[in-house]
């Protein structure tokens, strides 16, 4: 055999050796999946609905400042923001 030949023939073992491997764990999505899954079926027993909405800096910004004052997530403190706003 050529060289070349064995070079190709190695670099062949090597990639059989590492699809056969599989994915690392900590590269694997499955756990990352079923959180989102779980989240996303509490976040429906409770009533929410996701609504992304584009803001600009400094109103996130105070946003997250009266969030960590209050000691709540910045959702709720958006929450309590709208419903105050609209009246509900």
């Amino acid at each position: 055999m050529k060289r070349t030949d064995m070079e190709k023939l190695s670099a062949v073992k090597l990639l059989s050796n590492v699809k056969k491997a599989g994915t690392p764990q900590r590269f694997a999505g499955d756990s990352a999946a079923a959180d989102r899954r779980e989240q996303r079926r509490l976040d429906q027993a409770a009533g929410l609905v996701s609504f992304p909405v584009k803001l600009t800096q400094p109103v996130i910004d105070a946003v997250r400042v009266r969030a960590a004052e209050q000691g709540v997530s910045t959702h709720e403190v958006i929450d309590r923001l709208l419903a105050q706003a609209l009246d509900l």
